[in-house]
């Protein structure tokens, strides 16, 4: 049940926001309830978002310790940039979108219809908590256009019509909880782009969908039935797994061969009668083969015409068992031999053959696409392309191709991928091929053969970081794009840890070349979770996350931890703040690689701060001293040599994102687009889910 509304801040602030709409119109509204307010107060957006945090239980019973700080400074929003956690802003300073996320929430859902008088409210939030019971009244959020709820604990069916207002919503995440009963049928925005419901026990058949701009769909892990709509058929098959009695394209589970619940019991009944059957004629078998030997050894105890009978009794075994040996043992030799020459096994027939095509197949032949959506070219294609030469690294070569009519992409050529076997190595594609965030590029298709892979991705227009940092452009980075890219990568990195929690690395590579920058110069996260596939030697001797401390100690036998991503994540903090690069990765082996880190610890130590920042970075981000010490000691606190110490990863992504980040000077264009609020405007959260 929902909580009821505390009667004075809400009629406040309600009674503001509507005067205000009815007097001066949409945008004067959203700016008077936002944070511009002349008088005393948070001003009647700050009052709504204090009276809905009153409704917000931690893990103590009380409001998040983040969230407790509202109302300092007063106003959430100053123009576009957020004062107050978790929330972001409009340019015309009212609130654009609530980011509750890793909070520790509990107890039931809070009431959103608190949230209605924030009327530019486009994103809300409150995914990776633990909010149980019943599904929240979103319906009275109507002009959402993003709402993520994924790993909750909400329970129950969602009704049917819960989506019907919300006309606009074009992302909904609402993966990994208890929701029950079928999918609402309003969840067919006509707008949506992306819809996440894995992992949860919807059941009954899937909606159509026929969204011509829905490039998302996960549906995976529930208990659905029926036909895939023919909108959906063009995705990838694993995002309809795990429901048993699913079928159509793209499964290759046909309609009409599946049993679906309806017709069980006449399944079950025919099942029954065959098994009753089968055991009836095997018990007949069995008794026509006792009944047979018994006459047959009856038949041997009789000697023939003119023959002596005592030597051939069954006791005596020369004449009976051992010739029935040696006929068996020269049956077997003489079908092994043939098999051999063959080139099938005894059992197989043509079985080797086939497999020995399917091998020259997979080792010359086509791309394995793991993104469904993407258009399809063939490896000849690449070869015909325009190529330009990328680099080469420690695993291989990479290398541009623009291909006629379409984006162009990187294709990268590894050599030591031979951690695992074809069939686990696709399996493994798959599922990065279902990572979807914007701080990470995507693995668009793969190449397997047996001495090298080829691994496909989209090409990043600004190139990489440390092009930016160590190639003599280290002054277009000034603070602000530093710290967002910092943000950028610690929640691509969050993502990977929430989306791959059985890699003891999820990462395994970070490092600044390993980040690439976007044209909006918002980090793009690559070669990310490569350790599994990867063959053992090859890992230890040039992978990044091997270079941690605890993989240098001789105890350690080169074993990374939990905590070694943490360690890069550290380390790259300290080269984007300091602009040195660190040396320790132009080693291979276990060597001390604790360069950059000490470095920069003695000189904290020694209070000589201000010789630790990149000069470019310091003088473009003057009077922000305090907030790039901030990012210093979160740097310090991912690099402690002690894995106990170091900090565990969601505090040093909740200690990034507290950090503000400056407000970059606005161009003509970009001011006249921040004066109307869009519902495409982009925006990511700590879980690391798509925010565009």
């Amino acid at each position: 049940m929902a909580r009821p509304r505390p009667p004075g801040l809400i009629a406040v602030a309600a009674a503001a926001a509507l005067v205000a709409w009815c007097l001066c119109g949409p945008a004067s509204a959203a700016a008077a309830a936002g944070g511009e307010a002349g008088g005393g107060g948070a001003g009647p957006e700050g009052d709504v978002l204090i009276a809905f945090r009153e409704t917000l239980r931690g893990p103590d019973g009380a409001p998040p310790g983040p969230l407790r700080a509202w109302g300092t400074p007063a106003v959430p929003c100053r123009g576009k940039a957020s004062q107050w956690f978790g929330v972001s802003c409009h340019g015309n300073g009212s609130v654009q979108g609530l980011q509750l996320e890793r909070l520790g929430l509990s107890g039931a859902a809070p009431d959103l219809g608190l949230l209605a008088a924030l009327p530019g409210l486009r994103v809300l939030s409150l995914a990776n908590n633990a909010i149980a019971g019943a599904f929240p009244n979103v319906s009275a959020l109507a002009m959402l256009t993003m709402l993520y709820l994924s790993r909750n604990r909400f329970s129950g069916v969602v009704p049917d019509g819960t989506f019907h207002t919300m006309r606009g919503l074009r992302k909904l995440h609402l993966s990994s909880n208890e929701l029950s009963g079928p999918i609402p049928s309003s969840i067919t925005s006509p707008r949506l782009l992306e819809l996440s419901l894995a992992h949860n026990q919807f059941n009954g058949p899937l909606p159509d969908f026929s969204q011509p701009e829905l490039r998302y769909v996960d549906v995976s892990s529930n208990n659905l039935s029926g036909p895939i709509p023919e909108g959906l058929s063009r995705f990838n098959a694993s995002m309809f797994s795990g429901n048993e009695y699913l079928c159509g394209k793209p499964l290759d589970t046909p309609c009409d061969k599946l049993a679906s619940p309806s017709n069980m019991s006449t399944f079950m009944t025919i099942a029954v009668v065959l098994i009753v059957v089968g055991v009836i004629l095997a018990a007949a078998g069995i008794a026509t083969g006792v009944i047979g030997r018994r006459r047959r050894k009856r038949r041997r105890r009789r000697p023939g015409p003119g023959e002596p009978g005592g030597d051939q009794t069954p006791s005596n075994p020369k004449l009976h068992t051992a010739p029935a040996v040696n006929i068996n043992r020269g049956s077997a030799t003489a079908a092994a031999s043939t098999a051999a020459a063959a080139g099938t096994s005894a059992s197989g027939g043509g079985g080797g053959a086939a497999a020995k095509r399917g091998g020259r197949r997979d080792e010359h032949g086509r791309l394995v696409f793991v993104q469904e959506s993407r258009k399809r070219f063939e490896i000849e294609d690449l070869l015909r392309a325009s190529a330009e030469v990328l680099g080469s690294g420690n695993f291989g070569s990479s290398y541009k191709a623009t291909l006629q009519e379409r984006p162009a992409v990187v294709v990268k050529r590894f050599k030591d991928m031979n951690g695992v076997g074809r069939e686990d190595f696709s399996e493994h594609m798959r599922r990065l091929g279902r990572l979807s965030h914007p701080n990470l590029l995507p693995v668009v298709a793969y190449l397997y053969k047996k001495d090298e892979k080829l691994l496909i991705t989209d090409y990043i227009t600004n190139g990489s970081l440390a092009h930016f940092l160590h190639g003599n452009r280290g002054s277009e980075l000034d603070w602000g794009k530093r710290l967002r890219i910092i943000r950028g990568t610690a929640r691509g990195l969050g993502h990977l840890y929430d989306e791959l929690p059985m890699l003891t690395v999820p990462h395994g590579h970070l490092k600044s070349s390993n980040v690439l920058l976007d044209g909006d110069m918002e980090a793009v996260l690559s070669d990310y979770a490569l350790v599994p596939v990867v063959t053992a030697s090859a890992a230890a001797q040039v992978m990044v996350a091997y270079k941690a401390p605890e993989c240098v100690a001789a105890a350690a036998a080169g074993k990374p931890s939990k905590k070694s991503d943490v360690w890069s994540l550290g380390i790259l903090i300290l080269e984007v703040l300091t602009g040195k690069f660190p040396a320790n990765y132009l080693r291979q082996g276990r060597q001390d690689n604790a360069d950059l880190a000490g470095w920069v610890s003695s000189v904290v130590s020694e209070e000589r701060t201000g010789e630790v920042f990149d000069k470019d970075m310091a003088a473009a981000g003057a009077g922000a001293e305090d907030d790039m010490l901030k990012l210093l000691h979160v740097g310090l606190g991912c690099c402690d040599a002690d894995v106990d110490q170091r900090w565990e990863l969601k505090t040093a992504i909740a200690r990034i994102e507290e950090i503000r980040v400056p407000d970059p000077t606005p161009t003509p264009a970009a001011a006249a687009d921040a004066a109307e609020p869009s519902p495409s405007t982009t925006t990511t959260t700590n879980s690391g889910e798509t925010r565009s």
